[in-house]
C-alpha cells in the first residue's frame, strides 16, 4: 500500500488528503490544533464570534491518520522520511509540501507590536482587542488589510489603514476599479493614507517618519506573506519564491510534490508564478493528489480571486497587467473591466457591485479567457450586448 504524507493541513493539503484516502495509506500533519479549516471566513466574523468553518466534517477525516498540532523538521531524502517535533519519524512514498506561507513582518523597529492575520487564533485575537480599542491601524491597502478594515467599520471601530504606496490594491486592480473600492471605504469613515513611511511603532502608536504619532488600540501588519519553503531548501529541493514545481506538481525529486501557497508553479502563461487564492489552492490539492497517484497532470489555472467590502462583491479573473488594453462595461452599480492583450485576447476580467451581481459576469469573462478568445472591444464596453451571445461569436487564437 502506497504511503502518502502530507505536510500543511491548510486548503489544498486537506484536500489532496481526502482525494487520496481511498488509494493509500494517508498520513496528514498539520501544525494547528484544530481540524482542517478555510481562511476566507476568518475575516468574517458571525456576531462577535470569528468562524472556523471546517473544510471536512470530523468523519470525513476517518481514514487519514491526521497528525494535529505536530510540525515537520525535516526530510530525509535518502530514507524517505519524515522527521517530526514530537521526536517520531513518518515514512513515506509520496510526499506533498503543502506548508503554506507565513505573514510578513514589519521590517522596522518595534515591528513586533503588530498583530499578524493569518491563523484562527491570529483573528480571534484582533477581534478581541478591537472589541475595546479606541482605534485600530492597519498597515497594507491590499485586500487582507481593506477586508479587515470594512469588517471593523461595521462594527463601529474607528480604523486608520496605511499604505507605503501611492495607492491602494496596487498589484491586484487597474487605479480606476481600486478607486471605486477606497471611495466607499472613505465613505464608510475609514482614514486611509497613501506614500506613508513608518519609522517605528511602540505598544499602542505608530510613528512615521514625519513626526506623526497615531494612537491605536490594535495594530496589524497586512504587508503579504513569505512562502514556507525552509524545510524544503534544508533537504536540498529548488526554491525561488516557493518550492520550484512543473506543471506536474513536483519537485526536482519525483517523490516529493507541492501545491498551495508555498509552491510556484510553471506556468505557461505567467512563467514560474505562485498562486496566493482559495480556489487555486483547492484545486492545486486535487490536482496534487492525481499526480501522487500516479495520473499525468498539466495544472495550468486561471487565477481567481474574490473579495467582500461591505456590501460590496469584487470579482477578479487572471492577473491584472497595466500594459494590457482595458474595456470598461458600466450598468447601474456594477462596473466590469476586461483586460486585452497585444493580440485582442481577453486575459482578465474584474468587477464591483452590490453582493453578487457581477459573479456570472465574471464566470463568463473566465470561459473566453480559458478558451483564448478575442472578444470584440466595442461589444464588451455594451452593457446592452449580453456577454454569453459575445462569448458565442468572439474567435479564438
Amino acid at each position: 500500500m502506497t504511503r502518502y504524507v502530507i505536510i500543511g493541513a491548510g486548503e489544498a493539503g486537506a484536500r489532496a488528503a481526502l482525494d487520496l484516502k481511498d488509494k493509500g495509506q494517508v498520513t496528514l500533519i498539520g501544525a494547528e490544533p484544530h481540524l482542517p479549516y478555510e481562511r476566507p471566513p476568518m475575516s468574517k466574523p458571525e456576531g462577535e464570534d470569528v468562524v472556523l468553518k471546517p473544510i471536512c466534517a470530523a468523519s470525513a477525516m476517518d481514514h487519514v491518520t491526521y497528525l494535529q498540532g505536530v510540525s515537520a523538521t525535516a526530510i530525509d531524502r535518502q530514507d524517505n522520511v519524515v522527521r517530526l517535533s514530537d521526536g517520531t519519524d513518518v515514512a513515506y512514498d509520496k510526499l506533498l509540501l503543502a506548508t503554506g506561507s507565513t505573514p510578513r513582518a514589519l521590517p522596522c523597529e518595534g515591528g513586533k507590536h503588530a498583530l499578524p492575520m493569518r491563523t484562527f487564533e491570529d483573528a480571534k485575537t484582533i477581534f478581541d482587542r478591537a472589541a475595546s480599542a479606541n482605534r485600530v491601524v492597519v498597515i497594507g491597502a491590499g485586500l487582507i488589510g481593506l477586508e479587515l478594515a470594512a469588517v471593523l467599520r461595521t462594527k463601529g471601530v474607528e480604523v486608520t489603514v496605511l499604505e507605503a504606496g501611492p495607492r491602494a490594491l496596487g498589484r491586484a486592480l487597474s487605479p480606476a476599479l481600486a478607486d471605486h473600492i477606497v471611495a466607499r471605504h472613505q465613505a464608510e469613515g475609514v482614514d486611509l493614507r497613501f506614500d506613508v513611511r513608518i519609522s517605528h511603532l511602540t505598544e499602542n502608536a505608530v510613528h512615521l517618519t514625519d513626526g506623526v504619532a497615531i494612537e491605536a488600540g490594535v495594530i496589524v501588519a497586512a504587508i503579504g506573506v513569505i512562502p514556507n519553503t525552509q524545510l524544503a531548501e534544508d533537504a536540498g529541493l529548488t526554491c525561488a519564491n516557493g518550492i520550484v514545481v512543473g506543471p506536474d506538481l513536483q519537485t526536482k525529486d519525483p517523490s516529493i510534490f507541492a501545491a498551495g501557497d508555498c509552491a510556484s508553479l510553471d506556468h505557461p502563461e505567467f512563467g514560474q508564478t505562485r498562486f496566493e487564492a482559495w480556489r487555486v489552492a483547492v484545486e492545486m490539492g486535487a490536482a496534487a493528489a492525481k499526480a501522487m497517484a500516479g495520473e499525468d497532470v498539466t495544472f495550468a489555472p486561471t487565477p481567481w480571486f474574490w473579495s467582500d467590502q461591505y456590501d460590496l462583491g469584487l470579482q477578479m479573473a487572471g492577473f491584472h497587467n497595466p500594459q494590457n488594453r482595458c474595456v470598461t462595461r458600466q450598468a447601474g452599480d456594477a462596473y466590469l473591466e476586461f483586460e486585452l492583450d497585444a493580440k485582442g485576447r481577453l486575459v482578465a476580467a474584474a468587477g464591483i457591485a452590490t453582493g453578487n451581481t457581477i459573479a456570472k459576469d465574471i464566470k463568463l469573462a473566465e470561459r473566453m479567457i480559458n478558451a483564448r478568445q478575442c472578444p470584440d472591444p466595442d461589444r464588451l464596453a455594451d452593457p446592452a450586448d449580453p456577454l454569453k451571445k459575445l462569448m458565442r461569436d468572439a474567435v479564438a487564437l
